[in-house]
Parts: C-alpha cells; sequence; structure tokens
C-alpha cells in the first residue's frame, strides 16, 4: 500500500465517515464528557483505523516514499510503524522515464511547435475543482472560458478528471457537462492510462490540492491553482505548503494574462520533487525486492523496470464551434491568424474578420453565414464522394461560402475556391490545415484590396501554380505550399 503526502483526511470508504475505531463515541451515552480539546482527524492512509486489527498492523509491509512518511507514521500510528518500507513512487518514476518522450506527447493532443498545453484537472473529494462542496462548482464554467478566451491555436487545452468522478456520475454526465467546451476543441484525457502523458506534455497545470497538481510542481512545471482547501491536509504535511504558496487563479479575472503571468513568473519548488520520492527511478528496484524477500524467493536475475508509458492515440481535439478568424497580412505575404471559439469572448484585435464554420456544427445557421467551411474525413471516406466532389457541393450549397475546405490529414487539406480553383495546402509544422486555409482566404482578399501598397509583397493568385505561404500564429511560423490541382469533375 502506497500512501500520499498528508493528503485530506478521508476515510476508507466514502470520505465523509469517520473510520469505526471500536470505541464507543461520545454521542452514544448522555453522560459522556469531552475532556481537552478533540483528538486531530485521522492522517489519511497512516492512522490506526486504516492500518491496525485489534492493534496489530494488517500488512506485512507498508510502502513509503520519502522517510517523512515514515516520521509521520511513527507519530500517527507507532505500532505499524515497523512495516513500514521506504521504495519510491512507482508513478512518478514512470513519468519521469518517460519525458525523453514529451514530443510525441505534444504531438498526440495537437501540440505544434508555437502552441502551449494547458492541463486542468480535479481530484474528486467535494472541495475539489470539480466537487460540490466548496460554493460554486467551477470547473464546468472555466474549460468552456479557457477554451473561448485562449487563441485556439497558441493554446490546446486537456481536461484530467480522477476516474472517481467518471465513476460517481458516469460517462455520459461528463461528457455532457462539458459538451460545449468540447465542441470548441477541449481534449478529455483517459483518466487511467494517459493522464501521465498529458501532465508530461503540459506546459501549465490548473487544479486543486490532489495528487496530479502535486505530481506537476514535482516536474518543474507551472501550477495555478483554482481550488486550495486547507482545511482536510495534515498543516506540516509537502502537500499542505505547496497548497499554501502556489498561485492562485481568480475566476474573475481573464484567464489569458493570468497565465501568461503564471508562465513568466514560475519558479521551480525543489520542495515537490524532493517529498515525491526520495529514491527516484529506484522503485522498481526497491518494491520487486520486498516483494520477492515477502515470499521468501530469490529475484529473477533480469533488472526490475517500471512499465513504460506509451504514446496516447493522436486526439488533437476538433473543434466544431464557430470559429471566429481574424487576419492581418504583413509583408513577404506572411500571413498573421488569430482564432476564437466563441467571438462574444474575444478581444478586439485589429484585422481583417471571417468565420469558418464546420459542417457538423451545432449551430448550422451558422453555416449560410460562413466564409469557409470545412471538415476533416480520409480522402477516400465513401459517404462523402471525396474531396473534390464534398468542396463543390458546399459552394452550391452556401453560395456566399468563399472557400470549402476538406481536411485530409494532420498537415494537409484540399480547397476549392469560390472562382473555381482546387487547391493542396500541405504545412510541416502540425498545425491544423485549417488554418492554412483562413490564412489563404486572407491572402486573396489583401491582394485585391484597395490599400495593398508596394509596401508590402503583393501575394499571388491563389489559382497560379505552386505557392509558399507563411502562417504565423502568436510567435511561431508556419510555413504552408499550397499546389494546384487536377479538377476530376471537370474531366
Amino acid at each position: 500500500m502506497a500512501t500520499l503526502r498528508g493528503w485530506p483526511h478521508r476515510t476508507p470508504d466514502t470520505g465523509h465517515r469517520t473510520p469505526d475505531t471500536g470505541h464507543p463515541s461520545a454521542e452514544a451515552s448522555p453522560h459522556a464528557r469531552i475532556v481537552g480539546p478533540p483528538p486531530p482527524p485521522p492522517v489519511f492512509g497512516l492512522s490506526a483505523p486504516w492500518l491496525l486489527h485489534n492493534g496489530v498492523p494488517i500488512a506485512d509491509a507498508l510502502v513509503l516514499s520519502h522517510p517523512e512518511q515514515q516520521d509521520r507514521l511513527k507519530e500517527a500510528c507507532p505500532a505499524a510503524a515497523p512495516t513500514g518500507v521506504i521504495a519510491g513512487d512507482p508513478c512518478f518514476d514512470r513519468i519521469l522515464a518517460a519525458r525523453p518522450h514529451r514530443t510525441y506527447f505534444r504531438n498526440a493532443l495537437g501540440v505544434h511547435p508555437g502552441r502551449r498545453l494547458i492541463v486542468v484537472n480535479s481530484t474528486w473529494n467535494p472541495e475539489s475543482l470539480f466537487g460540490d462542496g466548496g460554493g460554486e462548482d467551477l470547473l464546468p464554467v472555466l474549460l468552456p472560458r479557457l477554451i473561448s478566451e485562449l487563441p485556439r491555436d497558441e493554446y490546446q487545452v486537456a481536461a484530467v478528471l480522477h476516474p472517481n468522478i467518471w465513476a460517481g456520475h458516469g460517462p455520459g454526465q461528463i461528457r455532457s457537462w462539458l459538451d460545449r467546451a468540447r465542441r470548441a476543441g477541449l481534449v478529455l484525457v483517459d483518466p487511467l492510462h494517459h493522464w501521465r502523458q498529458a501532465l508530461i506534455a503540459a506546459d501549465a497545470v490548473i487544479g486543486d490540492h490532489g495528487a496530479v497538481s502535486f505530481y506537476a510542481a514535482a516536474l518543474g512545471t507551472p501550477v495555478l491553482l483554482g481550488a486550495a482547501p486547507l482545511a482536510g491536509l495534515a498543516p506540516d504535511s509537502p502537500v499542505a505548503d505547496f497548497v499554501s504558496e502556489a498561485p492562485r487563479l481568480i475566476p474573475d479575472l481573464p484567464l489569458l494574462p493570468q497565465l501568461d503571468r503564471l508562465l513568466a513568473e514560475h519558479q521551480p519548488s525543489p520542495q515537490a520533487a524532493e517529498f515525491t520520492t526520495s529514491v527516484p527511478g529506484e522503485s522498481a528496484t526497491l518494491l520487486r525486492r520486498l516483494f520477492y524477500a515477502l515470499m521468501a524467493r530469490p529475484e529473477p536475475p533480469e533488472p526490475a523496470r517500471p512499465v513504460p508509458l506509451l504514446a496516447p492515440p493522436y486526439e488533437p481535439g476538433e473543434a466544431t464551434a464557430p470559429l471566429h478568424v481574424v487576419t492581418a497580412c504583413g509583408p513577404g505575404g506572411e500571413v498573421s491568424v488569430t482564432r476564437y471559439a466563441d467571438p462574444r469572448t474575444a478581444p478586439a484585435v485589429r484585422g481583417e474578420v471571417h468565420t469558418a464554420v464546420h459542417e457538423d456544427t451545432r449551430n448550422p445557421e451558422r453555416l449560410a453565414l460562413a466564409d469557409l467551411v470545412h471538415r476533416a474525413n480520409a480522402a477516400d471516406d465513401p459517404r462523402f464522394g471525396g474531396p473534390a466532389r464534398w468542396t463543390a457541393d458546399i459552394l452550391d450549397r452556401f453560395p456566399q461560402c468563399a472557400l470549402a475546405v476538406y481536411v485530409t490529414g494532420p498537415d494537409t487539406c484540399t480547397v476549392r475556391t469560390r472562382e473555381g480553383a482546387l487547391l493542396r495546402l500541405t504545412g510541416t509544422s502540425g498545425a491544423d490545415p485549417t488554418l492554412y486555409a483562413s490564412a489563404l482566404y486572407a491572402s486573396a482578399l489583401y491582394a485585391s484590396a484597395p490599400y495593398a501598397s508596394s509596401a508590402h509583397a503583393r501575394p499571388a493568385d491563389p489559382a497560379e501554380p505552386t505557392r509558399h505561404l507563411t502562417v504565423r500564429t502568436g510567435s511561431a511560423r508556419h510555413p504552408v505550399t499550397v499546389t494546384p490541382l487536377p479538377d476530376p469533375l471537370r474531366g
């Protein structure tokens, strides 16, 4: 049994019931009298109700990750202290071993160069970020705000919810509560198999007093606490120190400046890494040695190694919500593109504005107003007739639409213009190909705009032979090749 680092005083079952110690309570007798201060609440995982039966330790060995826990065990339950064995943290060791694969994990979540990943996590008690005991239920409101206030191509948002949240409410209810954020591009991370990979990939974490936030701090990742209850934490524990010192999210203020400040001012705390494990990278060796000693059997000759963390499936978080797109053309044909999932919360940004709408949007009335209509499927998907047919049908259905965009891969899309050109747009940075299409649309507008001057390189007409675009999102630049395609519908 591995214990946590001063975690909330939850009880073995639901977190609301006091463990039965075998002694009558004061409420059992009307004549009972409590003398002196009440006893402290039992320490989660380290007190007698958890560890003893009739005064005898239940376990032959109690696995601890740090000597600090050994000291806490001696104080909380002296009878169980001899069973304590310091053997590290196998979960954290798996995370440390997988850090060289961070780029793979970021790619799986659609985090291309120049894009930041914000991981929002919640533990499972009532005072957590997704809890219902601390006033406002913050997380279901926070996630749509993050998705809508952050520029889509500069930030990716992923949510890691404790497995007990999924089990307690049910997957259907969770997805329903977070539907708006998911349609705007939120990634819901598998709570059992892929949360560690998301944590490794993260640029910043918004969380609470749970283990995931503490692991993030141990990795040196900036953490912003949206829920930070201290009442249930052992006051002298490493987790209590972390919760006391970590910066706080202020829900009523704009979110982007808070994240920018967090990233700019972050100073990693060595304490979180120090108290996560005193023997980093050694848990597999120490645990196997302990297990075989308990069985009185010789260990296998090969080294003990942790199970590696594999790259998750490619799930970049497709946005089917209408996108508010702001563009500006610069020297050399460079096009700056900033996209937001909700125009109501988009900040004032100077430039030309257009709307990009997914064909499967929940707001079908927006299709009739869209400048750009898009979808993503395999090029040979028989349901849609292929990119050439689908793009032609879209332009027929929506006369005001200037570009129809069929995304065929992570870096490639087929575009049909209102003028009849069929084009392939190909990037190399892993950015959303519909981003390239918005840049193409902006460059075509700019080429014919009356304010285009000799101070800027005038972009070529989109129907001309192969050309190149440079698309800028934030500080990142994405080279894009525009290649004319033969149109099978004109054969």
